[in-house]
Order: C-alpha cells, then structure tokens, then sequence
C-alpha cells in the first residue's frame, strides 16, 4: 500500500512545490492538491462540508496544473496529482496541452484525479448546469484522451466538437486518470469507460462498496486487477491502514491542513512517524 497527502492547496498555506519535496523526503509516494476556479459571493450551493460558512481555504485555491508544475521540477520521485480537478469547467483542448506538458515534465509522474463538482453557483459561471455536470465531465475527458492518443484527433458530442486536429505534445507516459466520488452505478461506469481508479473521500464503506466497485469494471469488459482505489481526506491510524490494507486500498492519501508551512510540516512530521512505525510492523 502507497501513502500520499493532500492539501488544499491556497495563497496562504505552505507553498505545493516545497510540500512536495518535503513529503518526497519523508517517503511519501504522491501530492494531491483539488481546484475551484472562482467561488461566486451568491452562496446558493450550501458548503459540501455541512457548516453553515464555507471554509476560507475554497476561495483561494490554486492553479493545481501551475503549482504542480513547480513541485515537479523540485522533486525527483513522488507523484503529483489533481485531488480533484472539474474538467466540466474546463477547456478540454487547451487543458490536454497543459497536462501533456505536464505529464513530460514532470517525467511521467502527473496523475489525473477528476471529479464532477458541487457549486452550482460556480459550474453557471463556466457554462454547466448541475444536471448535465456528469456528462459534460465524461465528454471532455473523453476528448482529451483523443487528443493524447491520435496523432489526428477529433471529437463529436453534445457539448463539444471539434474536427480533425493537430495538436502535440502528446504524453509520453499514460495519464492515469482516477474519478472521485461517491460510491454508486453512475460513478462506476464512468470509471470503467475512461479511468483507472476511483477516489472515494474517506474510508466509511468501503469494505462493501470495493467489491462492488470491481464487479462493476469487470462486467464492462475492464480487468479490475489495473484498477486502483485510494481513499482521500483520511486522518491515519494504524488501525486505519491495517483496515485499508486488508480490503484491498491501493494508496491512502492523507489530509493536511491548509494553513503555513510550520502548521502543515508539523502534521506531515506526525504521519511520516505513523507510516515508518506501521510499516515496521
């Protein structure tokens, strides 16, 4: 099982490049950072985490594919990931250009976490209505895989199309792209069209929804061995991670939080111990 972090990743909080080298020196296999583009003032869409305020840390996200950038030429192994991007809120064209470039630069370690959003307030502002999100995400993933993988590319579907195309740099290494998500039919089928893992927030579940998640893949025609399930947002114990290890998780990819660099270095300090001594055992 691989350990990785996550933080929300903001103007204010300890700098992702230097994150990143820091995690890398501990062992930790990977850097997840998510992405908002804008959070409009409007508040229609309640906080997704139940409070009556959203958290501060939403309004000032960073570019994830831009700091990333920065964090791959500051290390050398860990992988660096999108935890989660909206790619429904995304130009697909100009997005699969920038992760190519990404994917080359980085020497193959950029990995893909994609998600379908939850404010409505924001989705309007690029475009996407809430009740298509899901499809809209689905067909621009499915563009941009077309636009990696041929060297003449094209595309045709209810939200986007575009004809034949040139368009380099292609990836060198595959993009590994995992959804995140809530278990359920819908979730699992878009995985099993165009992903290779999931990306369930937290661990609450799983044991019976992993099984599920596998018979899903495979009754579309995917091996479920390839298929990769790392559980996001956990704060780890060791009896947490010997119930991950046991029903399968690929990664767990722990939470710091998104506040300066003596705050954020203190928390990673505490997780690498856990992960040394759970690892010993």
């Amino acid at each position: 099982m691989r350990f990785g972090v996550t933080i929300f990743a903001t103007d204010q909080s300890m700098a992702v490049g230097e994150l990143a080298r820091a995690a890398e020196d501990r062992g930790f296999d990977s850097i997840w950072i998510p992405e908002h583009t804008h959070i409009p003032t409007s508040r229609r869409t309640p906080p997704p985490t139940g409070t009556a305020v959203l958290d501060e840390e939403y309004k000032r996200t960073v570019d994830p594919l831009i700091a990333l950038a920065a964090a791959a030429v500051m290390t050398s192994k860990i992988r660096l990931g999108t935890g989660v991007m909206l790619p429904a809120q995304r130009e697909p064209i100009v997005t699969a250009k920038a992760i190519a470039t990404l994917q080359n630069l980085s020497g193959g370690r950029f990995e893909f976490g994609v998600g379908f959003g939850w404010n409505e307030d924001e989705m309007a502002d690029h475009g996407v209505a809430y009740s298509s999100r899901r499809a809209q995400a689905r067909e621009h993933m499915l563009a941009m895989q077309e636009l990696w993988n041929n060297d003449v590319a094209s595309f045709t579907g209810e939200f986007l199309s575009f004809p034949d195309t040139w368009s380099w740099p292609k990836p060198r290494v595959h993009v590994p792209v995992l959804v995140g998500g809530g278990a359920g039919p819908k979730m699992f089928a878009h995985i099993a069209e165009y992903a290779d893992g999931w990306i369930p927030i937290g661990g609450a579940g799983l044991s019976e929804s992993i099984p599920t998640f596998l018979a899903a893949v495979e009754a579309a025609g995917r091996d479920p061995q390839t298929m990769r399930v790392i559980p996001f947002g956990s704060h780890p114990t060791a009896e947490k991670l010997d119930y991950f290890a046991s029903i399968g998780v690929s990664e767990c990819v722990f939470r710091l939080p998104s506040a300066p660099q003596a705050e954020v270095m203190e928390v990673l300090e505490q997780q690498a111990v856990l992960i040394q001594d759970w690892i010993a055992v």
